[in-house]
């Protein structure tokens, strides 16, 4: 009980305020330039792979612009790799089985690159969100066409996160992250953390294969969230978070979604892309204001980001999107609580990500 409480307590908490809004403006801005330039060409069911590649607009947030920048682009490499992964497997029609072997093989290895660089947001989590997802919808353009999409708004989002530097102009020659190398007890923790990824990844994956789902990247993604914890309370914490913070952002996809007077499209009939494209970049700011903050209420914003430009792509049942989204949701929360109190140390202990 009293660890119920703990957790209970965790729901309420907001974590202090440290720059998020300038933060959070930078992510939209990074969002909305190229979202809204495919919207003009008549191209809004392309809008997922400009939403991934300006995920790099979250990384680096309160570095200074040279170190920013360096740190954008490495998450930049990292997220477009997972993008065209999943581009590549979509055009192929590679999906359920193979989906997963390689969303773990992914995981695993994406989960040793983030260490190694000490991406921040910790872990390989968007990375796998973006591989999923693009493998999960039919690919209409070229590979080439869909990746330069997302280069091209991670490229987008490296010129906003840079734009500051032009008030100062200082550049520190030879200024780096001060990321130390993964060496001894480091290297090992790096392994143990990455062998849990992809544990995680695969079993949630093959739940949802099993179940039947049409979705199970949304499991693989939900169980890599609680991995990025520091300790196994944090974990936790994390995991409830996406559950509780998805099922209220389905809440808002379902009052978009589903006909009625509440929903915004009932207002704008004949205009449900331009409707959808711009809900996705207004929910992208209180994504990232809360990101830092409060994890579950970022949740209950990206949710609807993920799901509408799923819904742009490859649009379906809006009931059957947001049940899909619950139970994988819930399923791979779960698998990444259970894989992050079961692996644990030779010593016992909780193995997390490497510290620095």
């Amino acid at each position: 009980m009293p660890a119920l409480m703990v957790h209970a307590r965790e729901l309420h908490r907001l974590g202090p305020a440290n720059n998020d809004r300038l933060s959070a403006v930078r992510v939209a801005l990074s969002v909305a330039v190229p979202g809204m330039f495919l919207l003009l060409i008549g191209r809004p069911d392309l809008m997922m792979y400009a939403v991934f590649g300006a995920l790099t607009g979250m990384y680096g947030r309160n570095e200074t612009h040279q170190l920013r920048l360096k740190h954008q682009a490495q998450a930049a490499l990292f997220l477009v790799g997972g993008l065209t992964i999943g581009v590549f497997l979509s055009a192929n029609h590679i999906h359920s089985w193979w989906l997963v072997l390689v969303a773990t093989l992914f995981a695993g290895a994406g989960s040793l690159y983030a260490d190694s660089v000490r991406l921040k947001p910790i872990g390989p989590f968007f990375g796998i969100l973006a591989l999923g997802a693009c493998a999960s919808v039919p690919t209409s353009v070229p590979l080439t066409t869909a990746v330069l999409i997302g280069a091209g708004s991670a490229a987008f989002s490296l010129v906003v996160g840079f734009g500051g530097w032009f008030r100062s102009r200082t550049w520190v020659a030879g200024a780096g992250r001060g990321v130390p190398a993964l060496r001894g007890p480091q290297s090992q923790a790096a392994l143990v953390h990455a062998a849990r990824y992809s544990l995680a990844v695969g079993a949630a994956g093959a739940i949802g294969v099993l179940s039947g789902s049409g979705h199970p990247h949304w499991a693989m993604a939900a169980a890599a969230v609680p991995l990025a914890g520091a300790d196994l309370p944090s974990r936790v914490h994390r995991g409830i978070h996406r559950i509780v913070g998805t099922f209220l952002g389905l809440g808002i996809v379902a009052v978009v979604l589903f006909p009625g007077p509440l929903s915004p499209l009932h207002y704008f009939p004949g205009h449900t892309t331009v409707v959808l494209a711009v809900l996705v970049v207004l929910c992208q700011f209180p994504t990232e204001l809360f990101m830092a903050r409060h994890y579950g209420w970022a949740m209950v914003f990206f949710t609807p980001v993920i799901l509408l430009i799923a819904q742009l792509a490859a649009p379906m049942d809006p009931g059957v999107l947001v049940m899909e989204r619950a139970i994988e949701t819930f399923v791979g929360a779960v698998v990444g609580i259970a894989v992050a109190v079961l692996v644990r140390s030779r010593r016992g202990g909780l193995v997390g990500p490497p510290a620095g």
